[in-house]
């Protein structure tokens, strides 16, 4: 289990340092068992919007957080929130996860809302 979560934040790791190196916007995406978070952060390693299955009406709409209905909601809900904050095109951190399931979900959701990564 420890080697796996090693592996995990090498990979992270790697694609942070070179997205730091090109100066792109990042959604930077974590899960947990329970719930999704998704955050858009500046060049500047500065958060410019966020939303998770925490926020108190997701929670009333999805209910449990850790399932792919409540990721897409997340991603769309970070797409919208962007585009208000002007954020149109970002680089697609997955913190190291598998681009599969919830994290795929949350991706395609943000993408069909209007990101472009």
């Amino acid at each position: 289990m420890i080697e796996k979560k090693k592996a995990r934040l090498r990979r992270a790791r790697q694609t942070r340092h070179k997205m730091a190196e090109l100066g792109a916007v990042r959604l930077l995406v974590h899960r947990s068992n329970g719930h999704m978070y998704a955050q858009i952060i500046d060049s500047g390693a500065k958060v410019v919007v966020h939303a998770s299955t925490l926020e108190a009406d997701v929670r009333k709409q999805v209910g449990h957080g850790g399932n792919v209905e409540a990721a897409a909601m997340i991603g769309k809900r970070i797409a919208e929130k962007a585009k208000e904050k002007g954020v149109e095109q970002v680089s697609f951190d997955r913190s190291g996860f598998k681009y599969h399931g919830r994290v795929k979900a949350l991706a395609e959701a943000a993408r069909e809302a209007g990101l472009k990564f």
